[in-house]
């Protein structure tokens, strides 16, 4: 099986983005992920996938608490700015410290702060279940990626 095929096939599964952030002692991290899911509602689980060749990710896990920010149909942009390596990623953008420190963006159509409940190894990535500890919402329309696009839900 080729990476190409899987890709193509995996991408006619909708699904939708999240920017995982975290605080750390050199300031506000984050990255984009389209690899999140819930797992158990007792005890309340949450799972994210980083790639193993993140540089996000390391300092976010060495605090042991992260947020993920599901995103509206508007935040495409910040999106891609989250997706690339390096980068002052939060010049710009508004957020509020969660509970857990991590930030939570402004205008993001949920967030779930989260502590890491264990990390397994995953092919090319990482599998990391988070504990919910706290959370909210908002009203909105989710940003989807689909096929290699981004687009919109329209009820």
């Amino acid at each position: 099986m080729d990476a190409s095929s899987f890709r193509t096939v995996l991408g006619h599964f909708a699904s939708g983005v999240v920017i995982v952030t975290g605080a750390s002692p050199g300031g506000p991290l984050g990255f984009t992920c389209q690899s999140f899911f819930s797992v158990s509602l007792d005890p309340p689980l949450v799972a994210i996938a980083p790639g193993r060749v993140s540089t996000s990710w390391p300092p976010i896990h060495e605090t042991g608490r992260f947020c993920v920010n599901v995103l509206t149909e508007d935040q495409e942009s910040l999106s891609r700015s989250f997706a690339v390596s390096g980068g002052e990623k939060f010049s710009g953008v508004g957020w509020t410290p969660g509970p857990s420190g991590s930030p939570v963006l402004t205008g993001c159509l949920a967030w779930i702060d989260c502590t890491v409940a264990a990390v397994h190894d995953a092919g090319d990535h990482l599998l990391v279940l988070g504990r919910v500890s706290e959370m909210g919402y908002s009203n909105g329309r989710p940003l989807l990626f689909y096929r290699g696009g981004f687009g919109s839900f329209q009820a």
